[in-house]
């Protein structure tokens, strides 16, 4: 018999794991965890054997709005492309943030039977864009429910012209677009600035 873990008291601090890393689990169609590789035990803290068995919504962090994850499974039951932006709560009650990806198992009938989802880190740039409307989301569904936080959503994404997942990729080719730009400023300085900056460097560096 599989008991369900009780989930950690969240605390404000971030998990610090291997961002670098691609985060893979597999679960069957009603979101019970098959499968999770090195890089999810590491972010979230519990071992493989505690995660098997376990609903997925197990890591799912009180600050999350119920509208996201209905728009996820909206999507995904549709064999949809899906992206979204999700705060996950670790065993030690830490918080980290990723980015969604997933793939579908099917059978001969072309029903979907598994779900394979890859989360990747997300740029801190785009967390902050996300928190102020997931915050408004959630406040909405304390008063509201469900019911009035996707009207609102519905309403936003409608005044952008966009869907959920268009806003997300909007937001990550934004950001990949700002750093690029930062970057290439950067190194657009030319030798004698260089130089110079060093010159400047130093002088004071000595108090000369």
């Amino acid at each position: 018999m599989n008991l369900e873990l009780k989930k950690p008291i969240p605390i404000d601090d971030e998990v610090v794991w291997d961002t670098s890393q691609t985060i893979v689990s597999k679960t069957d169609l009603f979101g019970t965890i098959e499968y999770a590789n090195d890089a999810f035990v590491e972010a979230s803290g519990y071992q493989e054997f505690e995660l098997v068995g376990q609903p997925h919504n197990l890591i799912r962090h009180p600050d999350m709005p119920k509208v996201v994850f209905k728009v996820l499974w909206d999507n995904i039951k549709k064999g949809h492309k899906f992206h979204g932006i999700v705060k996950n709560l670790s065993k030690s009650g830490r918080y980290y943030w990723v980015i969604t990806d997933f793939d579908y198992v099917v059978d001969e009938d072309a029903n979907i039977v598994k779900y394979i989802a890859r989360r990747k880190a997300v740029p801190n740039g785009v967390i902050k864009k996300v928190e102020d409307l997931y915050r408004r989301l959630l406040q909405i569904e304390e008063v509201r429910g469900i019911e009035g936080s996707e009207k609102y959503l519905t309403g936003y994404l409608e005044e952008l012209g966009l869907t959920y997942v268009q806003l997300i990729t909007k937001l990550m080719v934004d950001d990949e677009r700002e750093t690029a730009e930062r970057i290439e400023l950067a190194n657009a300085q030319t030798a004698e600035e260089k130089e110079n900056e060093g010159r400047g460097f130093f002088s004071r560096f000595f108090g000369k």
